[in-house]
């Protein structure tokens, strides 16, 4: 269990409550049914997040750089010979 951790109807009575402490630099953690729902966070952590996530990533060329090169794949058209076409 979350130290700041709400059940659903808890927290939408008390929602005030769950964004004060939110905004303080705790997240509130929120549940459904007993299950790990969703949390609450404030504007200014969920920017570093978004950021930390940008720069934790990598971007779309250097993950295809990153696919293994395999010497075993041949590529060639099987004997199938292309025609010309007008555009």
């Amino acid at each position: 269990m979350h130290k700041s951790q709400w059940r659903l109807q808890d927290a939408k009575a008390q929602f005030s409550q769950v964004v004060e402490a939110a905004l303080q630099g705790e997240p509130q953690h929120v549940t459904r049914r007993g299950r790990d729902a969703v949390v609450v966070l404030s504007e200014a952590s969920y920017r570093v997040l978004q950021q930390s996530s940008r720069i934790a990533a990598p971007g779309f060329v250097a993950h295809l750089l990153a696919v293994p090169k395999r010497a075993d794949v041949n590529f060639a058209r099987g004997g199938i010979e292309l025609r010309d076409v007008e555009l």
